[in-house]
């Protein structure tokens, strides 16, 4: 037996929110979306290079508040990216972490906290 890379799945409760913060602002393209029918609940995949989530309005998927560390290089200019921005809900800075990695997290509308963590220090 092999294992494969989890995937996440956040629960959200906006379309358009969720959208404007995963695509707009952090930058993860749409792969799909699927609704049983037009009037029920989304789910959908999102991806940026080999990160994967999926994101769900279903209530039995999964509970809203989760947290989540995300391997990352080139933080410093991921960071000044999103500053670059202007979004006006987070403004996200980068923390030395006492066992030595920079973390930047960044809270999405329905209060899951991503982290994106550079373990070998900052990249431009």
């Amino acid at each position: 037996m092999q294992l494969g890379t989890p995937i996440p799945i956040l629960r959200i409760f906006d379309e358009a929110k969720a959208k404007e913060f995963y695509l707009d602002f952090l930058g993860f393209r749409l792969d799909w979306e699927h609704r049983f029918e037009a009037h029920l609940p989304l789910y959908m995949q999102i991806s940026k290079d080999r990160c994967i989530l999926h994101l769900s309005e279903h209530h039995g998927d999964c509970s809203p508040g989760a947290a989540m560390r995300i391997e990352t290089t080139g933080l410093d200019a991921f960071q000044r990216q999103l500053a670059a921005k202007q979004y006006r809900y987070a403004r996200p800075t980068i923390d030395l972490t006492p066992w030595d990695s920079h973390d930047m997290s960044v809270t999405d509308p329905f209060g899951n906290r991503l982290t994106f963590t550079d373990t070998r220090g900052t990249q431009s």
